[in-house]
């Protein structure tokens, strides 16, 4: 590895502007937007690969943006190529069909002679390994406040071959503080919590509804993190020694509040690991009473979960969700759990719908939960499982509607 500064680090970017190479950047919140900056200067053209894209990455003419999981940095722009991918087999991808070139990561200062990834493994080792295996570039962006973790998240100095130093704060996402969103996100939290026992493994994602069935658990014991993400919920369980104190917290990428940055710097129980072992549904449903904890933005009346589409547009993709929901569901005494509102606030409009009409994400979960109570799924009939949905999970002022379009679909006489 060799530190540059930027403008010999521009020259080497340079050098690859004859064609249109792909950039595959650190995603989410540990976007290196200096470096990728430096990177939009140097290049008319290229493709920028990127994961969970926040807004402001660069959007113009020259650029074209590729992403398994679409982020709101590229939802809705008509620069998009979505691949449609379990995030488990994104490395074949990178492997198969897009090949890196050059590769920008966002790393902590070295420690032992290793950078750290810090808070985003996720598919950059496997990046890391193409570009190097193709003759590509491999740069970090150092930052001292970068947190320091172990695992995968640990590489060797020779994987990168120019380094730019550049202290920057790390960002968070932004809070809900929508009271009615809240009370909404804790309702589904506490009809979730009975169904995680002592010694269960859990997964869960971002947002209010995840952080209030995290919540809604710290007087339990013994439990296990093995999830793609984690946030301030993870932090806060161990804290209140809800955790197994001899099992690591096993986690692909983290994003949150400066205090989940500061618990995750050199914690010895945080193991951050690549994409192929963590999604594995094979080695997820090696855990314990896996959980999965999942939201969707639509469930239809055949327990189909609509996670990835908006208005007929892409929204996100299929994430971890995939693989989670069948791994969880392989496990001993796994479940998949799907958890959202009833009710669009915005749209006015119910959640619980009679039939998907864009692409399903996943299916056959052990059950949905909403604020109005949870229905079970797992082992009951096509009919029983419509009226579960309808009667338990489903808005009051949806279910005369939801009933109708159970009997013309014959799932109801």
């Amino acid at each position: 590895m060799r530190t540059v500064d930027s403008t010999r680090l521009a020259h080497a970017l340079e050098t690859f502007s004859g064609r249109e190479p792909r950039v595959v950047v650190s995603g989410n919140f540990a976007t290196p937007r200096q470096l990728l900056e430096l990177a939009d200067k140097a290049l008319p053209t290229y493709r920028l690969f990127q994961l969970g894209a926040q807004t402001g990455i660069p959007v113009r003419s020259g650029v074209r943006h590729e992403t398994p999981f679409v982020g709101p940095g590229m939802r809705g722009l008509t620069t998009l190529d979505y691949l449609p991918a379990r995030l488990s087999l994104v490395p074949q991808i990178l492997a198969r069909t897009h090949r890196p070139d050059i590769v920008l990561l966002h790393t902590a200062p070295p420690r032992d002679g290793k950078l750290s990834l810090g808070i985003e493994v996720d598919i950059l080792p496997a990046a890391i390994e193409q570009a190097l295996a193709r003759g590509g570039l491999v740069v970090a962006q150092i930052n001292r406040n970068m947190p320091y973790t172990f695992g995968d998240a640990q590489i060797s100095l020779d994987a990168v071959d120019l380094a730019f130093e550049l202290d920057w704060p790390l960002p968070s996402p932004a809070r809900r503080s929508d009271p009615a969103a809240l009370a909404t996100a804790a309702a589904i939290g506490a009809h979730v919590a009975p169904m995680i026992g002592d010694g269960a493994t859990l997964q869960t994602g971002i947002g209010a509804v995840p952080d209030a069935v995290l919540a809604a658990l710290t007087r339990r014991e013994g439990l296990r993190i093995w999830s793609e993400m984690i946030s301030d919920g993870v932090a806060d369980l161990a804290a209140h020694f809800a955790l197994d104190q001899d099992a690591p917290i096993t986690a692909s990428f983290l994003f949150g509040s400066e205090e989940l940055y500061a618990w995750a710097d050199r914690n010895p129980a945080l193991r951050m690991l690549r994409t192929e072992t963590v999604n594995d549904p094979a080695r997820i449903a090696a855990q314990p009473s896996m959980t999965s904890i999942n939201t969707a933005l639509q469930v239809d009346l055949f327990a189909q979960a609509n996670a990835s589409y908006a208005h007929d547009r892409i929204y996100s993709g299929f994430g971890g969700q995939t693989d989670f929901v069948v791994g969880a569901l392989h496990s001993a005494d796994g479940q998949a759990i799907i958890a959202l509102p009833s009710w669009h606030a915005k749209s006015g409009t119910s959640t619980i719908v009679p039939q998907l009409t864009t692409p399903v994400t996943s299916f056959q979960h052990t059950a949905v939960v909403t604020d109005q109570g949870r229905a079970d799924l797992m082992g009951y009939d096509q009919r029983t499982q419509a009226e579960h949905l309808i009667e338990r999970t489903a808005h009051p002022d949806a279910r005369d509607r939801l009933h109708d379009a159970a009997a013309r679909l014959g799932l109801a006489d």
